[in-house]
């Protein structure tokens, strides 16, 4: 608990006033200050009797409730983002797939006609003889 001045300069007033002495101007500085009660001071601010926790507690909760919504649209964006990176490269790899399919059709085709080639020569050179 701790020492509110106000309080005490309130009650040594009330102590010095009511009683017309020093002895109970101090009692009234001692009761005043360690009452909590007084115009300022660390003593008078609780929970129970301070007006603003209330408001700044329901902000906190309010700010938190924004930053945990926040942080599911920052998940769900970046899921979104990983999707679409895993669609893309699926597409690239079956794209990748086909054109190395294509490579060896064509090679086996080129293959085709080089022996198809040397057959009509060899058709053409016994034609010749």
């Amino acid at each position: 608990m701790g020492f509110n001045i106000g309080g005490a300069i309130l009650g040594g007033l009330t102590g010095l006033i009511s009683t017309g002495n020093p002895i109970g101007a101090v009692a009234g500085v001692v009761q005043g200050g360690l009452s909590g009660g007084g115009p300022s001071g660390a003593g008078n601010i609780q929970p129970s009797t301070d007006p603003t926790l209330a408001a700044m507690q329901a902000a906190d909760q309010a700010y938190e409730w924004a930053q945990l919504g926040l942080n599911l649209e920052n998940m769900r964006h970046n899921l979104d983002l990983q999707w679409q990176s895993t669609m893309f490269n699926e597409v690239e790899d079956e794209k990748s797939e086909q054109m190395r399919e294509m490579n060896v059709l064509r090679d086996v085709a080129m293959k085709q006609r080089e022996a198809d080639i040397g057959i009509v020569k060899e058709f053409i050179r016994t034609i010749k003889d």
